[in-house]
């Protein structure tokens, strides 16, 4: 496995935060364009041909996927959230290469193109939407609508593609890219205990996503002094923000979900100033819609505002055929998730899909604590070369 071993030191140090150990690898920023990179020159010198679609994902395939496909897609993504772990995405992208090169170095030739996919912008960190590159490759996003999204400096996304080198004016549905899709397949790390805490082990294969979303809340309030007005003339948002953070604990403990108030911004910002407005951002997940939807109504009633809806995805359910045999094939649990993924972007577009989790031992995820033992990571890379030897034969 020395190829997966170079191809994980390499990417290291890239967008790595020396004082949080964390990584900030953001949607079409200059760090973003050497994980770019990166990957077209791991493709490159395995002979593979590198294709961008409309939306700046990034393809590589072993053969013409015109000619010879549709293909068996694996890959995963490269972008973090704010001091991210490590795993989130690359064990994905990393552990395909991987995987041909032990294929090829066995000798094997698959009957059928294979291809590597490297998603633009999933963890949605600098725009807000997740699963971006995805949903606008399936139609899911609105490609007006993504351009004119705005990170936190005012850039938008049309900006930032523009910037980078990729033109969004062709952002929109790409039907030749879906069309070579045949089968796809996403390894992960798992973001949660079940396979640490389970029957040892080392590989699970996804049932299905949780339904999903994302809410932002608009908090009204009166700039003043905060030394010389009275507690009783002030009008603080700050106020509406506890409100909402208690109300999404405790509504999300009663509806059987879980929901996060995990991004705030306030202005003007100062310590000595009552603020004049804070935007919150209110995630919420969980087996069923309506538990979800009455989790976001008693925040919404908390804060006093219409909680405003960013995205939402439904319940997705990966291919169940595809996910029996990979279980078989494995001898792999099968087990649910609560993080969203573009291969349930995929799958939702009515593409073949199946996931496959590698085991995280502490469960923790989107931090720089995020981890996987490297005989696991390697069992990951096993196990996806023996789904090639299975679907691409």
């Amino acid at each position: 496995m020395s190829s997966f071993d170079g191809m994980w030191a390499d990417l290291a140090p890239v967008g790595r935060d020396g004082g949080t150990g964390g990584y900030r690898r953001y949607a079409w920023t200059p760090t973003d364009g050497v994980l770019r990179e990166w990957f077209t020159g791991e493709a490159r010198q395995r002979g593979l041909d590198v294709v961008p679609d409309r939306a700046g994902n990034l393809w590589a395939w072993t053969a013409d996927p015109d000619a010879g496909g549709p293909g068996l897609v694996l890959g995963s993504h490269l972008d973090s959230v704010p001091d991210g772990g490590a795993f989130d995405g690359p064990l994905g992208v990393v552990s395909a290469f991987a995987a041909l090169d032990l294929l090829r170095a066995r000798g094997f030739v698959p009957r059928r193109p294979v291809g590597i996919a490297c998603f633009a912008d999933e963890e949605g960190a600098r725009f807000g939407i997740a699963c971006a590159g995805s949903r606008l490759l399936t139609g899911a996003l609105d490609p007006d609508r993504a351009r004119s999204l705005t990170d936190d400096d005012g850039t938008t996304m049309a900006e930032a593609m523009a910037a980078a080198g990729h033109d969004p004016a062709g952002l929109g549905r790409d039907e030749d890219t879906l069309r070579r899709i045949g089968t796809f397949l996403e390894l992960h790390v798992e973001q949660g205990r079940a396979l640490a805490d389970g029957d040892g082990a080392a590989v699970g294969v996804a049932s299905s996503i949780w339904p999903h979303g994302r809410w932002r809340l608009d908090l009204r309030g009166r700039a003043d002094h905060a030394g010389t007005t009275r507690l009783a003339d002030r009008d603080d948002p700050m106020l509406a923000l506890a409100a909402t953070v208690l109300a999404a604990r405790s509504a999300a403990e009663r509806h059987g979900t879980v929901a996060t108030v995990g991004k705030v911004r306030v202005r003007p910002n100062g310590v000595n100033a009552i603020p004049s407005s804070v935007t919150a951002w209110l995630d919420a997940r969980g087996p069923l819609d309506e538990a979800i939807r009455a989790v976001v109504a008693e925040v919404g009633e908390a804060a006093g505002t219409e909680p405003v809806e960013e995205s939402w995805t439904p319940a997705t359910a990966f291919d169940a055929g595809l996910r029996d045999r990979l279980s078989e094939l494995l001898a792999a649990p099968v087990l649910a998730t609560g993080a969203g993924h573009d291969a349930g972007i995929l799958a939702s577009a009515g593409i073949p899909t199946a996931m496959l989790f590698v085991r995280n031992p502490t469960g923790v995820s989107h931090s720089p604590a995020e981890h996987a033992e490297l005989d696991d990571c390697r069992a990951g890379v096993a196990a996806l070369a023996g789904v090639i030897e299975e679907l691409a034969c």
